[in-house]
């Protein structure tokens, strides 16, 4: 468009001088010039108005799941340090896999559809580097990791935030504190690194407990 219109415009004023010149030839000499009509001017070109297609709404998110405590498992007493249980026999092994956390009790328990299945003792995040409370997803899963912060050793690593905090093996001793982590077990963090699944929840709460017909939500 930018070649052919200056050709047209090109051709309006070549023509018009042309046309000019034809006319003065017939012109005596001695003869008053007549008045020279200017050459048209071709009309600027009206653009179409450009409607922008609606931006449809963006969808709701789904809201997270919430499951009814079907079983807690018989554990006589308080869970020790470096101690655990689990139990997972006669289990659908496709239901939903939920991880609760309480910091009060430093205990982790692990539900397959509303069943729990796995529960121990936990280290946690020391105060200037406390464990993130709310609900946390899965997003990344290697068994030998090194943390790149610290340079210290994560086996069975799972990836709850950016920042580095996760649930991963730990030598679960009295006293003994993590840099935001959840430590457990080494035999327990095999077997639940073995049953998670990237995307699997995890909530972190302080005080919190579940009982059987408690409802495990979102939050």
């Amino acid at each position: 468009m930018r070649w052919s219109g200056w050709a047209i415009r090109t051709g309006v004023v070549v023509g018009g001088v042309l046309a000019a010149m034809g006319a003065a030839a017939l012109v005596p000499a001695n003869a008053p010039a007549g008045p020279v009509a200017a050459a048209p001017q071709p009309k600027p070109a009206v653009k179409a108005p450009v409607t922008k297609a609606p931006v449809p709404p963006k969808p709701a998110p789904a809201p997270e799941p919430q499951l009814v405590v079907k079983r807690i498992l018989d554990i006589p007493g308080p869970i020790r340090f470096g101690e655990y249980f689990w139990d997972a026999e006669g289990i659908p092994a496709d239901g939903p896999l939920t991880i609760t956390i309480d910091l009060e009790a430093e205990t982790m328990s692990v539900f397959r559809d509303g069943y729990e299945i796995g529960a121990t003792a936990i280290l946690y995040g020391a105060d200037e580097k406390p464990t993130p409370l709310g609900l946390h997803k899965i997003t990344q899963k290697k068994v030998h990791h090194i943390s790149n912060l610290y340079g210290a050793p994560m086996p069975y690593m799972m990836r709850l935030t950016n920042d580095g905090v996760a649930i991963h093996a730990s030598e679960v001793e009295m006293g003994a504190a993590t840099h935001g982590c959840i430590g457990v077990p080494l035999p327990f963090a095999k077997l639940l690194f073995a049953q998670a699944r990237l995307g699997d929840r995890v909530i972190i709460t302080r005080g919190k407990r579940l009982g059987m017909g408690g409802v495990i939500a979102g939050s």
